[in-house]
């Protein structure tokens, strides 16, 4: 048996030593892979599946109390934010008239958000949605520009306008072409902008308003979908869904309260999967992934719907998606040359 003497009992040493260390980093690798791989394939499904819920509730099922589902699906995110703040498995601020104050005006523009999405989802296909939604990036950009005296390259502005033609000829070639859709979804886009642009201004005086002098994403959430609350059950009188409500046979169908509660799950499972991607990779790979996320989303629109589609309407999506992906490697860019 061959025995060793110091010098080889501390080069052996040093051998394991650095093999062990090539393992931790190899495992530790692995681990944020699958970490980072996991958390987007969570936000994609997560995302992807809410969009094409709520277009079951409101076409398959044809649901025609909009206001009354968004009303649902931010109760059960209160309840869901609430328990888990209950249990300790995550933290809230508390709901100060202060805070309530500084956040109202926000809160108005996220419910007209969330009804105008509503609204459009109705009549409009997925993937033209989608499509659609590009104009919110136009409409930012010059907000930006305006607001806050920021300054895009020719790369950004190349896409915003590869975006614009997108929607135009993705409209004219839609075969489900349908004027009060497009006319929901125009107000959303500017409603959507909007409330990009506003929160910006609004975060600074809300933190203030807190006890602790922050506001994470679970706060804003129930922040924003407590406030929701109010105001959705004046819409639904405003919008006399509570005619509706009394009348539809849907309410007595446990299967339709299984996929109304499902929505309302999904709902905060974005919040979370947002959050949790966010932390694993980057604002600018989050980004870039909600952009290709869209080209899935609206293959399967198209599939799971049987929507009638043509050669130069589905040319005219996928415009518009590239579009996107290039805008968000254009803002990648221009993020990391500031």
């Amino acid at each position: 048996m061959k025995t060793l003497n110091d010098d080889e009992i501390d080069v052996e040493g040093g051998k394991l030593e650095r093999e062990r260390e090539k393992t931790t980093r190899s495992n530790k690798t692995v681990k944020i892979h699958n970490q980072a791989l996991l958390s987007g394939f969570a936000y994609c499904l997560s995302s992807c599946s809410m969009i094409l819920v709520n277009k079951y509730v409101l076409s398959s099922y044809d649901f025609n109390a909009g206001i009354s589902l968004m009303l649902y699906q931010n109760l059960v995110s209160v309840i869901l934010v609430s328990l888990l703040s209950v249990f300790g498995l995550t933290t809230t601020e508390p709901l100060t008239w202060r805070l309530i104050k500084v956040w109202f005006p926000v809160n108005v523009i996220f419910v007209g958000m969330l009804v105008t999405s509503m609204f459009s989802l109705k009549y409009i296909n997925v993937a033209m949605v989608t499509v659609l939604k590009n104009v919110t990036n136009v409409i930012t950009a010059v907000g930006e520009m305006y607001l806050f005296s920021k300054h895009h390259d020719n790369k950004v502005w190349a896409a915003l306008f590869l975006m614009i033609i997108s929607a135009i000829s993705g409209g004219i070639t839609d075969l489900s072409f349908h004027a009060v859709g497009y006319t929901w979804q125009l107000i959303n886009c500017f409603l959507t902008a909007s409330y990009s642009l506003t929160l910006r201004r609004v975060m600074d005086t809300a933190k203030q308003a807190t006890r602790s002098g922050h506001l994470n994403e679970f706060s804003m959430v129930l922040l924003n979908n407590t406030l929701s609350l109010p105001l959705g059950v004046i819409l639904i009188f405003v919008f006399n869904e509570v005619d509706y409500l009394s009348r539809t046979p849907l309410l007595r169908i446990p299967t339709f309260w299984l996929v109304m509660t499902l929505s309302g799950f999904l709902g905060l499972a974005i919040s979370f999967t947002s959050m949790w991607f966010l932390h694993q990779t980057g604002a600018t790979t989050y980004s870039l992934v909600g952009s290709l996320n869209k080209i899935p989303l609206s293959i399967a629109g198209i599939f799971l719907f049987h929507v009638p589609t043509s050669l130069e309407n589905s040319a005219s999506i996928l415009f518009g998606l590239v579009a996107g992906v290039f805008f968000a490697q254009a803002k990648m860019r221009e993020k990391s040359q500031s």
